[in-house]
């Protein structure tokens, strides 16, 4: 006999009212173990700057580019990240050449010192001996230089020894100052030191350093280039972030330099640019960014309770924000990360027999095996994967290819879209230059007719069937265009990402070996179909991992001369090596550095390849996978990816918010929501950016000690509250991701009550407040993450929601994030979270998805 409807809605607004009491029960319990007493979090706001020639060059009448006006996207609050360098005012660049660095264009550098010549009282300057600089040995971007004596500008005096005629000429080196340790100086009291190169030191090189030798305007004399902004952590060299603690007491990062060099078309004495832009006549019209930064280190105190989290780096960027303002409250812990497969931290936190770290993870435990999932699940982040881009304009040299295609040579692709079968061919290594070697070659052991497969992305009649037309025009070669830089290991991200490409049919089709309509075909190793597949086994999809299942090999080489030398012979992962994280991979791509095979080295212990140089901006051609909260620090650009329902929508805050708004729980566990590219939500959500994943904080609440359940609700406590206010500052929500829907941070609370009160996930009392609403949270879904060329229209509700607004974005208002002080605040914070958690229930039950 079933309950009547009145005896359903008494017993739900029952389990409420438990729900209710026993969260405001555990956030006392919380509260008083550690409070999370942080000030207030206050949105950033924008820190770009503009400097121009006409304020900032002494010698106007003199600059190569008068009318050159220069932007900095970012100036405060930096990190180890990218920055946008955009200018105007510039003349159409020429590129460098082999005895010349180019015309009319830009030099990038970061400084860490001060000029100290510069009189007290007057606004500082950069000294340019700090400056990291010279690393690439090319014309026109090293510190040194063979120059004539009536060249010499007396301020570069004292770097330059004089010559006495042709065969022993002036040379002029400017020393380099690091921050500790010993100069690097060529010249010292005007004589050159022998064995000295200024440019490759211990201090940085052309591997390291991360100085835009050139960087070129396009025919209107506008143009843009990603910098890479370091720290002390990533250079020796430099000290910027270095933590500087002030009288009062507080801490700060210290201060750098970021310096643009605008060069023109020759050098004093010379007729092409080859100096130093370090050289006087050029330094001296340089346009120089203060920058400040955020103190290295996590300053927490001293014998704080430290605790073990792993699983997702997806959430890696907002715990690192998150965790000045969590350890630095009363009894707060040192959460530390170890990201990692998501289901090995799953497996451990399900295990009640021994203490395991809080799991965070997009996908709920695999109960396959037979196992019993008896974790609490808590949403605390919503993040996604972005297929990002570095990939600069070379037009073909032809006479058909358009005046206005050849204007923009070297300037930065802004748009790029993909399809699942696209991406499905970055992933299986079926374009040619993805594997090692040269198919004519004799000794190349690969499949000797490659059938009509592309070379690569960009010459893929499937890529420009869907891409602007003048992809068409442009001569676009290398590896790196082949295939995704992707992370070694196992995770949700590729389970996701396989995921999407098999929701599409076409993408399916090809994988299972038919060709696509211009007929190119899967790699026969990465075949679905076993038949087709040379192993003789299928490609097993989804999986958690990115194979490299071509077993192709390009034997070693021998060559002879006056010493024999024998290459080793090259693989798949030689050729193409995985990236050791997804964070990695976003910073090889700000780089422009593909990973690229370099030259074999004789002279290593045991002898090796090593890696190409990466390329400057106006000549990158780097694919890579990393995540969206990557993408937005390092502020790269995104690709428009084709989702479900049918259009190309780049990830922004509003398509992740769509697509968490479309979220529906997973088949085999009801408290994990997912974005389902298979499912009806999907086809239904025209904004949704499809590669969206909800990250969740995860245990067997019968496991682990009363304070370590209580510490683990405390970081799901503020990662659900007060960690969503987005912004730059300590504890806030970083760019890259979207805010929790309300109905999630509801749930998110609940979930950390039945942690710190031990509650078996299977409990009546509360159950149903486990289920996050799909319901979204309105407030800041506008802004798009930096980077990405499109921002798509606002989400609409979704058309299959009946009655109440459940597929919308617009839910109900997100309350006032608590006030997370001492024990003061427990008593109406733990009557505020129970009322919460008590309205939830009722309203989840009534508004909930079925799977």
């Amino acid at each position: 006999m079933h309950p009547s409807p009145r005896t359903r809605s008494r017993a739900t607004w029952c389990a409420s009212l438990a729900t209710g009491l026993l969260v405001s029960l555990t956030i006392a319990v919380v509260s008083t173990v550690g409070s999370l007493s942080t000030p207030a979090a206050v949105a950033d706001s924008s820190s770009s700057m503009t400097i121009t020639a006409a304020a900032a060059d002494p010698d106007l009448a003199d600059a190569p580019l008068p009318g050159l006006a220069v932007t900095l996207s970012q100036t405060a609050d930096l990190t180890s990240q990218g920055l946008v360098v955009s200018w105007t005012g510039g003349k159409q660049s020429t590129q460098p050449g082999t005895d010349s660095g180019g015309e009319n264009f830009l030099q990038v550098m970061q400084c860490w010192g001060d000029d100290p010549s510069i009189a007290a009282g007057q606004p500082a300057q950069p000294d340019r001996t700090t400056c990291q600089y010279g690393g690439f040995l090319t014309p026109g971007a090293t510190r040194d230089n063979f120059v004539t004596d009536n060249e010499v500008a007396p301020e570069d005096a004292k770097y330059t020894a004089p010559g006495d005629g042709f065969a022993n000429p002036t040379y002029t080196a400017i020393t380099f100052h690091p921050p500790a340790g010993d100069d690097v100086a060529a010249v010292q009291n005007h004589k050159k030191i022998e064995n000295v190169n200024p440019n490759t030191n211990q201090y940085f090189t052309g591997y390291t350093s991360n100085e835009v030798k050139w960087a070129g305007s396009g025919s209107n004399g506008a143009g843009s280039v990603k910098f890479e902004v370091q720290t002390a952590q990533q250079s020796s060299g430099i000290d910027c972030g270095a933590p500087v603690k002030a009288a009062d007491g507080s801490v700060t990062g210290k201060s750098c330099w970021i310096v643009v060099v605008p060069r023109g078309s020759a050098d004093v004495g010379e007729t092409h640019i080859t100096h130093s832009g370090l050289f006087w006549d050029v330094w001296k019209h340089r346009l120089a960014f203060r920058v400040g930064f955020k103190a290295l280190g996590i300053n927490c105190p001293i014998g704080a309770a430290e605790k073990q989290i792993a699983g997702s780096e997806l959430v890696a960027g907002a715990v690192a924000s998150w965790q000045p303002s969590l350890c630095a409250a009363d009894g707060g812990s040192i959460y530390t990360n170890s990201t990692g497969s998501e289901s090995d931290a799953l497996r451990a936190a399900n295990d009640p027999s021994a203490p395991a770290a809080l799991a965070l993870t997009s996908r709920p435990l695999d109960t396959s095996g037979g196992f019993t999932d008896s974790i609490t699940y808590a949403p605390i982040a919503v993040s996604g994967i972005s297929l990002a881009f570095a990939i600069d304009r070379q037009p073909k040299a032809t006479a058909s290819t358009p005046e206005a295609v050849v204007a923009k040579a070297n300037q930065a692709f802004t748009s790029l879209k993909l399809t699942p079968r696209l991406v499905a061919k970055l992933l299986t290594n079926s374009y040619l230059d993805s594997l090692p070697g040269d198919k004519k070659d004799v000794n190349y052991n690969g499949p000797k007719d490659p059938g009509h497969n592309a070379r690569n992305l960009t010459t893929d009649p499937d890529f420009l069937a869907n891409n602007d037309p003048e992809w068409q025009d442009e001569a676009l070669t290398g590896p790196s265009l082949a295939d995704l830089l992707v992370p070694q290991g196992r995770s949700d991200v590729a389970y996701q990402l396989w995921r999407y490409v098999l929701a599409d049919p076409d993408a399916k089709a090809f994988l299972a070996g038919t060709p696509d309509k211009w007929g190119m075909i899967v790699n026969p190793w990465n075949s679905t179909t076993a038949a087709k597949n040379p192993s003789g086994v299928a490609f097993t999809l989804p999986a958690e991992n990115f194979p490299k299942s071509d077993p192709t090999e390009l034997p070693a080489t021998t060559s002879g001369g006056g010493t024999t030398i024998t290459a080793g012979p090259v693989n798949l992962v030689t050729w193409r090596p995985y990236t050791s994280d997804l964070d990695t991979s976003g910073y090889l791509t700000l780089r422009g550095d593909g990973q690229v095979l370099g030259a074999w080295d004789q002279t290593r212990q045991p002898p090796a390849y090593v890696k190409a140089l990466r390329s400057n901006p106006g000549f990158q051609t780097v694919l890579g996978l990393t995540d969206t909260a990557s993408a937005a620090k390092y502020q790269i650009i995104s690709a428009s990816l084709l989702n479900e329902a049918g259009q190309f929508v780049s990830p922004t805050t509003t398509s992740m918010s769509a697509a968490a708004a479309a979220m529906t729980p997973t088949a085999t566990q009801n408290q994990v929501y997912e974005f389902d590219p298979a499912g009806s939500a999907a086809k239904g959500a025209p904004t949704a950016y499809p590669l969206t994943m909800p990250i969740y904080a995860a245990t067997n609440p019968a496991q682990n000690d009363t304070a370590t359940r209580s510490s683990y609700a405390a970081f799901i406590t503020y990662a659900a509250t007060t960690g969503q206010t987005p912004g730059a500052g300590v504890g806030q929500l970083p760019d890259g991701y979207a805010p929790l829907p309300a109905g999630w941070r509801a749930a998110a609370m609940a979930a950390a009550a039945k942690i710190a009160a031990g509650v078996p996930a299977g409990s009546t009392a509360g159950a149903e407040s486990e289920q996050p609403s799909s319901s979204g949270d309105s407030a800041g879904l506008g802004n798009a993450l930096p980077g990405n060329a499109e921002t798509p229209s606002a989400p609409t509700a979704d058309p299959r929601a009946t009655g109440a607004l459940a597929g919308s974005l617009m839910g109900a208002s997100t309350p006032k994030d608590p006030d997370t002080g001492g024990i003061g605040s427990v008593v109406p914070l733990s009557l505020l979270g129970g009322l919460a958690s008590a309205a939830v229930v009722p309203l989840v039950t009534r508004f909930r998805r079925k799977p």
